[in-house]
């Protein structure tokens, strides 16, 4: 039996993609207060003068092909002709605005270390397909020129851009495909589980790679247009061989010198993207200060970058993408607040900030960009229905237990409270956005009914303590604990203590509990641990093929509610649990629809899943998440003024900020 690992989620430490992808303005700009006018939290852009941020830097002639900084090098002999450097067929890419010029630098931030995943959104979205910025269901081709699936989903041949090159100008070929499939994924010593779909790929010619499958692996495309993709484009078999056992019988002593316990590290330290500035890329700028050398991260553009403007001019625009490392958000918040960065997401990106951000557009000179989510809640309540307490085990799999959980929680008072008066009430189901929503699934169990709930949990735990708690069938008081990860969501403390207390007026005794992120990871994923846990619900939007995991048992860190389940499907049965009946079923559709290159086939399999996961009714949502926003310097142009949300995008990359510019 085969099951989906889905997608790395932003932030969380354990679910990896399929391959292991790896001073202040004051205290009132840190004041959150909840401001009702609508202008306030308007996401409309506005105008406003044309400066701050980073350097402006050298713009040249209007007409020139190709950045200043690159005709000094030609011109010096340094660097090959505009001409020798593009493949053949480059990637023209229509400005969302208007062409723009070259030069300046855009400035962003990440938190630290941890956060150099942020990078992927805007300077390390290039992949062999690609997502459209509008993000229609199917992905369009990028680095490949072309693609074809085979019907049974096993065989994918790309075909590649003749003449493209690394960023050190060595040939990007078929040959650095196959090297990373054959050579790294299925090295079991690299990747000792081995790839999630095995399989081997062989060059045709130079620049014709095809993919064979041992198993049809109908989401393939899907992935290659997501952060799955990453991998087969960062690294080039020409620099990399040579820290590779297959290649370099040496290389073990080698490691041993620079002080790696073993080639394998070696390797991986060479081929880190984010870390290593000798490693060649075909991202539009490449990394001349990484990520830990500082407290600032400097990518510089690519000379062989492989995409033009309608005009013919080489992009990006822009010279360098600058981030700065701030390791507390408030500070960063000053920062936006100051005009002084040109593009942030997250972590600033909060309701909590955006009234107090709104309010200082016009002397921070920056605008709103909308951004549409893909989680379909800001809370999703998973109950552990695998739970290794056999009592309390079949009081969480007691669909009327759950049922009068939900019915006791009063949704709208958390998002008065908690989330500004944004969002309406909403269980974990797909968003009024995606083609896949259901009202009545969206909106099942959320009416704030404390008659209602009694009713239901009366039917399952009658009997109650002289404290008004309901006792369980063994005679103790019912009492559990749902854990949460410190630090992601601010308001997640304030949430659960409100269900806390609406838990009390049906008695039914919940705990609430903080811990370190890692600890968390650990104790709802291999230890499965926790009586119940809570996170943001992914897979609302496009992400649902990827990201399934609130609505069937799909992955070892995600599925809160049944990850003993998963892993008896995954192991076919040698270990965890088997899951009722629908689950199996569930399970059996989703092995179906990753095995058919049928988009309408793939879609009605999803709907039957769907089907099922509104009445089994797995996992508790609280909130439809809110429309979020991104903040952007007014010198920034070509940035859409709305655009989708989610690390499945992954934002703003498919909106190719290869063609932003600084005015």
């Amino acid at each position: 039996m085969r099951m989906v690992t889905v997608l790395r989620r932003e932030g969380h430490a354990v679910t990896v993609d399929r391959r292991r992808f790896l001073a202040t303005t004051g205290a009132s700009a840190v004041a959150f207060t909840s401001l009702s006018a609508c202008n306030l939290l308007s996401t409309d852009p506005t105008s406003g003068k044309q400066s701050g941020g980073g350097d402006r830097g050298d713009r040249g002639d209007p007409g020139a092909k190709e950045a200043p900084s690159l005709q000094k090098l030609v011109r010096a002999g340094k660097l090959p002709p505009l001409a020798e450097r593009l493949p053949k067929s480059p990637l023209v890419v229509t400005p969302v605005e208007r062409t723009g010029s070259y030069g300046g630098d855009l400035t962003s931030a990440i938190l630290g270390p941890a956060e150099a995943v942020q990078l992927y959104r805007i300077v390390g979205y290039d992949y062999l397909m690609r997502w459209s910025p509008q993000w229609e269901s199917a992905p369009v081709p990028n680095i490949a020129r072309s693609v074809k699936a085979s019907p049974d989903a096993r065989t994918f041949t790309f075909a590649l851009r003749e003449g493209m090159r690394w960023s050190n100008g060595d040939p990007f070929t078929a040959h650095d495909i196959v090297f990373v499939q054959n050579d790294v994924f299925n090295n079991s010593e690299l990747y000792p589980a081995g790839p999630t779909h095995p399989g081997t790929a062989q060059a045709l010619d130079d620049h014709t790679v095809r993919f064979n499958f041992d198993e049809p692996n109908g989401l393939f495309l899907q992935e290659q247009a997501s952060t799955m993709g990453l991998d087969y484009v960062t690294r080039p078999s020409r620099y990399l061989r040579r820290f590779h056992a297959k290649y370099n019988p040496g290389v073990a002593a080698e490691a041993k010198k620079e002080k790696f316990a073993a080639w394998t590290e070696y390797f991986l330290a060479k081929a880190d993207r984010w870390v290593n500035p000798d490693l060649p890329t075909v991202f539009g700028w490449r990394i001349t200060q990484g990520v830990g050398d500082g407290t600032r991260v400097v990518l510089e553009r690519n000379p062989y970058y492989w995409k033009v403007d309608p005009d013919g001019r080489q992009l990006p625009y822009i010279e360098r993408v600058v981030y700065s490392v701030i390791s507390d958000p408030e500070v960063l918040l000053t920062h936006v607040l100051a005009g002084d960065v040109d593009f942030q997401l997250r972590p600033t990106n909060t309701l909590t900030n955006k009234p107090v951000l709104a309010r200082r557009r016009e002397q921070g000179n920056y605008r709103f960009s909308r951004a549409v989510p893909s989680n379909m809640n800001t809370m999703v309540l998973c109950l552990n229905l695998t739970h290794g307490d056999r009592v309390l085990r079949n009081i969480f799999r007691a669909k009327d237990f759950r049922i009068g959980l939900s019915l006791a929680i009063n949704r709208q008072e958390i998002i008065d409270t908690a989330y500004q008066k944004q969002g309406k009430p909403y269980q974990a189901a797909p968003r009024p956005e995606s083609e896949f929503y259901d009202e009545k699934f969206a909106t099942q169990y959320t009416e704030y009914d404390v008659a209602g709930a009694n009713q239901h949990l009366d039917r399952v735990l009658p009997d109650k303590d002289d404290k008004g708690f309901r006792l369980r069938p063994d005679g103790r008081r019912l009492t559990f604990t749902v854990e949460f990860a410190n630090g992601i969501w601010p308001e997640y403390p304030t949430v659960l203590e409100l269900i806390r207390n609406y838990a009390t007026k049906v008695g039914v005794d919940l705990k609430i509990k903080g811990e370190d992120r890692a600890l968390f990871d650990v104790r709802t994923g291999e230890a499965q641990k926790h009586d119940a846990a809570v996170w943001q619900g992914a897979g609302g939007w496009n992400d649902i093929y990827l990201n399934p995991y609130f609505y069937l048992p799909a992955s070892a860190g995600a599925t809160y509610f049944g990850r003993a389940w998963w892993d008896w499907y995954l192991s076919g049965g040698k270990n965890g649990e088997e899951p009722p009946e629908p689950t199996r079923r569930q399970l059996t559709l989703f092995d179906r629809l990753e095995a058919t290159a049928d988009a309408g086939e793939r879609k009605s399999l999803m709907k039957q899943i769907l089907a099922i996961a509104r009445q089994e009714f797995y996992a508790i949502g609280i909130n439809l998440q809110p429309e979020e926003y991104a903040t952007v310097n007014n010198r920034l142009r070509n940035v859409p003024d709305k655009m989708p949300n989610s690390w499945v995008y992954p934002t703003p990359g498919p909106t190719n900020p290869e063609q932003y510019f600084i005015t």
